[in-house]
């Protein structure tokens, strides 16, 4: 099995199952393959898990991609929903392998350089849409960026999906604001 259908089939087993505290055997065997084979491709463990959150940082990109024909309301409201469903089950593994990354360790070389960085064009080009001026775009997307993971993290320490999809909404007024 390829390294690419692997980690499809990782992603799609975690968000069947969650992440919890399976090892990489229990994974390997949730996914019909062999721990050699996952250790071969991703290193241990937490190289895989890594993958998994990279995988999924993508596919929240690409549905920011897809969404671009709609008016700048309607796409963050589509955004935000697939983004916090996502969170119910990724979450965990992406603010945990963040603090990973913070503190440079190895299995998140690759993820370090994601987490941040590829996020600012496609947000400064949704800042552009939403009126904001290409000067101030680049500050806008990081400030998105930031207070939309901070509202994550708070959905996952309280539950308050109501609270957080409210506060959502008042930033996205707050970027809509006259200059």
């Amino acid at each position: 099995m390829s390294r690419d259908a692997l980690l499809t089939d990782a992603v799609e087993h975690f968000a069947k199952h969650g992440i919890g505290d399976a090892s990489l055997r229990t994974i390997a065997a949730g996914i019909g393959t062999s721990h050699r084979m996952l250790i071969y491709h991703f290193g241990s463990r937490e190289g895989l898990l890594a993958e998994v959150v990279r995988t999924v940082e993508q596919q929240q990109r690409d549905l920011l991609q897809e969404l671009t024909d709609l008016p700048i309301a309607e796409q963050s409201e589509q955004f935000w929903r697939k983004v916090t469903e996502a969170t119910m089950i990724y979450g965990p593994l992406f603010f945990e392998l963040s603090a990973h990354a913070m503190q440079d360790r190895p299995h998140t070389t690759a993820l370090k350089a994601d987490l941040i960085n590829v996020w600012l064009p496609p947000l400064v080009a949704l800042c552009i849409k939403a009126g904001i001026p290409a000067e101030e775009a680049p500050n806008y997307a990081r400030l998105g960026l930031a207070a939309s993971r901070g509202l994550l993290f708070d959905l996952l320490l309280t539950g308050d999906k109501a609270g957080v999809d409210e506060a959502s909404k008042l930033l996205n007024q707050l970027f809509s604001l006259p200059r």
